[in-house]
Formats: C-alpha cells, structure tokens, sequence
C-alpha cells in the first residue's frame, strides 16, 4: 500500500532556488527508509541533494534517521514532513585531509627556508631534524588513516566548517609550530641545545621510541575501532582490549601522550599550546563519546574512564 506524504520547507531555511517548489506530494512504499524520501525530493529539487537535507516531522525538531523505514517510524497516508537546508557540504575525508595537509605541507617550508622567517640561515639541530620527521610522519599517518582505516558515521559536514576546523590545525600545529621549533633559538649552535640533554642522543633516541609507541597505540585503536564497524553502516559494538579496557577513547590518550612527548623534547611554548588546547578538544570528544557508549549499551558497557585512567 503506497504513502502519499507532503513535504513542506522549514520557515527560516527555504534556499532560493527551491522557493517555488514546495509543498510537494511524494508516493512512497512502507518498506522504504527515510533515505529513499531524500531521494525523492533530490529528484523534484535537484540542488537539494540528500546530505543537505535535515527531514522532521512537522512541528517536530527531532531529525528522522536516514536508515529507518517508515513503517517503523509510524508514517501513514498524509503524514506531513518539514525539509531543513543544511547549506553546501563537503564530506568528512575531504576535511580531514584539508586539515592534516596543512601542517604536512607548512613544517617543510619552514625548515627547508629559515632565512625567509628568520632572516638568518641556520644549522639544524639533531633536535630539529628529529622533530621535524615525527611532525612529518605524523600528519601523513593522519591522512592514510582518514583515507584508509576510518569509517564516518556521517558522510558530510556544512562546507563553512573545513575552514573553522583547519584553522585549529593549520595555524597552531601549523604556523605556530613550525616557527617555534625551526628557529635560531633550537639550532645547532643554540646555548638552549648545546650541551644539554636536548642534544643528548641518548635522550633523542628514547624520546622517539615513546613518541613511536605512543603513535602505533593510537593506530591499534583506530583500526579495533574500524573492526566493529561494518563498511557502510553505522552499527556500534563495545571496543575491547589494548587500552580500552582503562578508557573509552584509548585514541586520544595515546595521541596527547605523544604530542606530551614533543613538548617534553623540545620546551616549545607552540608545542605546549597546541597540545593543551588539543586535549582540551579531545576530553570533550571522549565524554560525549562515554556517554553516547553508556546511553546505547546501558549495564553491559564496563566500567571505565572516558579518556585519562582513572581521572576522566
């Protein structure tokens, strides 16, 4: 039996070239999902395309489930829909590759040109030189992550934000960064280096084997994670083992303790600041991500800590 379902745009989000095209009248079957309705109205209003589109029942601000039918969220002949324009997207991979490049490509250009910044040439430091290749393979490890071992719940985000979420990246691990540790001051012929443990090679070495391990701990679990959830899908399970055992999000912890690491080598008050404010970020990650876990899995999520052991 077929549904016949109006949909109306939301009063405050009418995108110009739709103004003219609502309300419309869709036949559907009880067996399609709210996705296949997105469709639908993709095919009446091309410009709308389906991940610009945020579907509610009317009168109602609670967002439909794309992957749900409408049998089983009560849709009978009639029901009236409001359609939201969520404006230009852009997918999730393309954003988080657009935020790892930047550092990526901005730490090079720095050490490679330091008369160009700093108005000097300047003899690398070991520090330097080993700083600089783990900042290095680090962002790279960050986008052969995003294009090959994360899946996305969500396949886009509003196109403003790859320019507010870069920022973070671009500017403070970016700039910031990279003009810290390149300069004069963490050269080879520094008093801050010379003849300190910052060019002890011994300390270097061991200071890169925790940064190394810290790293292939985060890896561990992103790909556990990436093992739970299907291609395709948004099914969750409980992450188990290697430091979930302590912690929600054991990801995030490893990543703070590594870029602990970078300021423990270097003292670099860029290093500091981003490291504080990206943990800061991280901590409201994972207490969402805690609470999301607790709320769907109830009295069989075990008992633990959303990022820190036994602190947070």
């Amino acid at each position: 039996m077929a549904l016949f379902i109006t949909v109306s745009a939301a009063s405050n989000r009418v995108p110009s070239f739709a103004r003219n095209a609502f309300p419309l009248t869709l036949e559907a079957s009880p067996e399609e999902t709210v996705q296949d309705v997105k469709t639908k109205i993709q095919a009446k209003i091309p410009k709308l395309y389906t991940s610009r589109q945020r579907l509610t029942l009317k009168s109602e601000n609670k967002p439909l489930v794309d992957d749900v039918r409408l049998k089983d969220a009560g849709f009978a002949t009639g029901v009236e829909l409001e359609v939201k324009d969520l404006g230009p997207q852009v997918g999730w991979k393309t954003v988080f590759v657009v935020e790892y490049a930047g550092p990526l490509l901005i730490h090079p250009v720095f050490y490679d040109l330091p008369r160009l910044f700093y108005g000097t040439d300047i003899v690398h430091s070991d520090l330097q030189r080993m700083v600089f290749a783990m900042i290095e393979v680090h962002f790279a490890k960050r986008i052969l992550e995003t294009l090959f071992v994360h899946r996305f719940s969500h396949g886009t985000m509003p196109l403003f934000n790859i320019f507010k979420n870069s920022a973070h990246y671009h500017v403070l691990s970016g700039f910031f960064l990279a003009y810290d540790l390149y300069r004069p001051v963490f050269s080879a012929s520094s008093l801050y280096v010379k003849g300190t443990f910052r060019n002890n090679p011994q300390f270097l070495w061991v200071c890169a084997g925790l940064w190394a391990f810290f790293e292939l701990s985060n890896l561990s679990a992103h790909l556990h994670l990436r093992s739970l959830r299907p291609a395709g899908t948004r099914t969750r399970a409980i992450p188990t083992g290697y430091g979930f055992g302590l912690v929600s999000c054991p990801n995030y912890f490893f990543e703070t303790l590594a870029w602990g690491v970078v300021c423990a080598m270097t003292g670099s008050w860029a290093s500091y600041l981003f490291t504080i404010v990206g943990t800061a970020q991280m901590i409201a990650w994972a207490l969402k991500k805690h609470a999301a876990y607790k709320k769907e899995f109830g009295k069989t999520y075990p008992k633990r800590k959303a990022m820190i052991p036994f602190i947070i």
